[in-house]
């Protein structure tokens, strides 16, 4: 096991010793007792540096019956606070790929955190999986790294009468013993804490004409007002697509869950909002914005650290403003301004390159982010600007993106020697407390 390589703003997290490759989860589940039952197999590769004795996975609150790797019993595991800790009868070769699948149970439940509660939670009639950053242990064994992108198979069993949501493409539907069984599968590289699952009684509904596959699983309550609230999602996808390029998924899906939310939540491929998110009068038009354009900036590009988030809200907020500028004629201009006044005045003490692990989620990370790029945007103008956005989620797709990556995919846009320039004008707002003149 080797923690050399872990985030300062999640210690716990990780393992830098292999890397996880694939994913395949089967999971039994039953809503009315909150009970899993689960295997998980995880194809990795050992790192180069000398042979893998000892290794660990992320696992939170649940009961482990069962470890092998290679199809051979493990030597011996063990289960902490944080941990469950592997040694293999014989080490991994250095680069050597493994395969462990690990049997496991309980009644899962959110992770405690600086962030709140995160991962598998119970709603009033079903669950919701949001693990941003820290959660995905409360499910299923992981390295739960950003950085560690995986393919994913999800199959879930559950009663018959909840419909079953998750990341990627349903490529099975049938009824099994204890309910139906559920498959989906992730084909493009997907972080830890992206991997989501949703159980409720839903409507579906396909929108039509959207440039990808777009569907709604809704209440059957809301059907009328989810369907004029996110009506525009056409509109915002040929919008996002122009302005960052080619969608990065083969779908995307809404869910709005029959409980209340606190705020929307993003997963890879999808995103989750709340019933109070629904008004039927396009009351959260800039919500659902934002949680579509995470799927270009956080879901296809992922930050490789934690400090880093403004790389993913940052962007998301900006698409905001985008797409008011597009729909409702509030130039961007506007709203830079009216944010940037909102920053004066409030406490000049945070630094968006490395705001804390307190502060991660804190607003001004995501308005000083947008306002980082608008200052980008008014130094090289729109040409330039949105063809470097679509050159850094080309160049990065469904891998891990940096500033340095912003700043050079910016820069290659310019005339030699203006790179200092696009970084100046970043580095005023996200390396800087104070509030530029302009």
């Amino acid at each position: 096991m080797r923690t050399d390589a872990i985030d300062p703003y999640t210690p716990h997290s990780g393992d830098s010793g292999y890397r996880a490759e694939r994913y395949d989860l089967a999971i039994e589940y039953r809503v009315a007792t909150n009970r899993l039952t689960a295997t998980a197999t995880i194809t990795a590769t050992a790192d180069t540096d000398g042979p893998l004795d000892a290794f660990a996975f992320d696992l939170h609150g649940l009961t482990v019956d069962g470890v092998t790797v290679d199809g051979v019993r493990a030597r011996k595991y063990s289960t902490s606070t944080h941990k469950l800790t592997v040694t293999p009868q014989t080490p991994v070769d250095a680069g050597a790929p493994f395969t462990i699948a690990v049997r496991y149970r309980g009644a899962p439940k959110p992770v405690r955190s600086p962030w709140g509660t995160l991962g598998w939670e119970e709603l009033a009639d079903g669950v919701i999986v949001a693990s941003q950053p820290v959660g995905a242990p409360s499910w299923f064994p992981c390295n739960d790294l950003p950085t560690q992108k995986a393919t994913y198979r999800i199959q879930v069993t559950c009663e018959s009468e909840y419909d079953v949501l998750a990341n990627g493409a349903l490529v099975g539907r049938e009824s099994a013993r204890g309910g139906t069984r559920w498959v989906f599968e992730v084909t493009e590289p997907m972080a830890t804490y992206l991997a989501t699952v949703q159980i409720g009684r839903y409507r579906t509904h396909r929108l039509r004409n959207t440039p990808v596959p777009t569907t709604l699983h809704h209440p059957a309550d809301l059907q009328h007002s989810s369907r004029v609230d996110f009506g525009r999602l056409r509109d915002m996808l040929t919008l996002f697509i122009d302005r960052f390029g080619p969608y990065p998924f083969a779908e995307y899906a809404v869910v709005v869950t029959d409980d209340e939310l606190e705020i929307p939540l993003e997963a890879h491929g999808l995103a989750v909002f709340g019933r109070n998110h629904v008004d039927g009068h396009h009351g959260s038009d800039r919500l659902i914005a934002h949680e579509l354009a995470h799927q270009w900036f956080g879901n296809s590009l992922t930050l490789g650290r934690w400090q880093d988030i403004w790389l993913h809200e940052g962007f998301a907020c900006y698409a905001e403003w985008l797409w008011a500028e597009e729909h409702d004629g509030v130039p961007a201009d506007q709203n830079a301004r009216e944010h940037r006044e909102r920053i004066a005045r409030e406490p000049l003490d945070l630094v968006v390159a490395d705001p804390g692990q307190h502060d991660l989620f804190d607003d001004r990370v995501y308005k000083r982010g947008a306002l980082a790029l608008h200052a980008v945007r008014r130094l090289i103008g729109d040409d330039r600007f949105f063809t470097g956005l679509r050159a850094l989620t080309a160049r990065h797709r469904h891998g891990t993106v940096s500033t340095t990556d912003v700043i050079a995919a910016f820069a290659g846009t310019t005339t030699p020697g203006d790179g200092a320039a696009v970084r100046s004008a970043i580095a005023q707002w996200v390396d800087a407390r104070t509030v530029p003149e302009r």
